[in-house]
């Protein structure tokens, strides 16, 4: 072979694979942008009860959630409990593991733990280290709680994730709930706590959106209705929470859902 032809073949070699390397890092024109962790929308801590002036060591911060354990400004608490009407009558007759102070809420989901600044010296359940939080084991029937922006919808499509503190007893698990901007509902199948997974420990988890089905929810009941997974348009969320989908067992080691922080990540859309 003559020395020009080689180094013509050299060429179109050395020219041939410059052309495929810049195929494949080099983005087609048009091409849709790789996808991109979305950001925080929020992150809700909860607050306990402030300790009352003269208050003694034996101060319990427990009992029915109310809009003041709210951290963040932007956010508004919604309680969902069809058993809610009862309460008045529960005040004055607690049911079989449950006390007086459970009663005193808009719904019989307690704002729980006690991770007080000092640490108290006795506590009545749990240990001091136990993190703010909501518990569902005085409630009589399913239950659900959600967080609302007050300007804002949240977009949970593409790589829209939920991170948030769970600890669950029996059979009772941590379901996602979500309300859209139409005002229909869904609980998603993703089911944090298992039994297997039940532990006295408070646990930090997160799993993506995308990865949950759902089934259409009556919120007035907290059922699901129908068994047919549905594709809910999730570019509009208008509420973001969980749900306790069976009755607690009370005070003691039974059967309920205690959830702590709660971090949504999805774009913000204007209301």
């Amino acid at each position: 072979m003559s020395t020009l032809r080689i180094a013509r073949c050299a060429g179109f070699a050395f020219g041939l694979a410059f052309a495929l390397a810049a195929g494949v890092t080099a983005q087609p024109p048009g091409a849709a942008p790789a996808p991109t962790l979305p950001p925080l929308f929020f992150k809700e801590q909860w607050q306990q009860r402030a300790r009352p002036a003269g208050a003694g060591a034996d101060f319990v911060p427990e009992g029915g959630v109310t809009a003041a354990a709210v951290t963040n400004s932007a956010l508004e608490l919604k309680l969902y409990d069809p058993d809610a009407a009862s309460i008045p009558g529960y005040l004055a007759n607690p049911p079989p593991r449950s006390v007086a102070r459970d009663w005193d809420g808009p719904s019989c989901i307690q704002l729980a733990g006690f991770n007080q600044n000092p640490p108290p010296q006795r506590v009545a359940n749990g240990q001091p280290t136990d993190p703010p939080n909501l518990w569902t084991g005085v409630c009589q029937t399913a239950v659900a709680a959600t967080l609302r922006d007050r300007t804002r919808y949240v977009d949970l499509t593409g790589l829209a994730r939920i991170r948030w503190v769970t600890r669950t007893s029996g059979f009772h698990v941590v379901r996602p709930v979500v309300k859209l901007a139409d005002g229909n509902w869904f609980v998603g199948d993703y089911a944090e706590g298992g039994p297997s997974a039940n532990s006295t420990l408070f646990l930090e988890s997160e799993f993506p959106v995308a990865s949950v089905r759902w089934l259409p929810l009556d919120i007035s009941r907290v059922v699901t209705v129908g068994q047919t997974w549905a594709s809910p348009d999730l570019r509009r969320v208008d509420e973001v929470g969980f749900a306790d989908l069976l009755p607690g067992s009370g005070h003691g080691w039974g059967g309920f859902v205690n959830v702590g922080r709660i971090e949504v990540y999805g774009k913000a859309v204007a209301r």
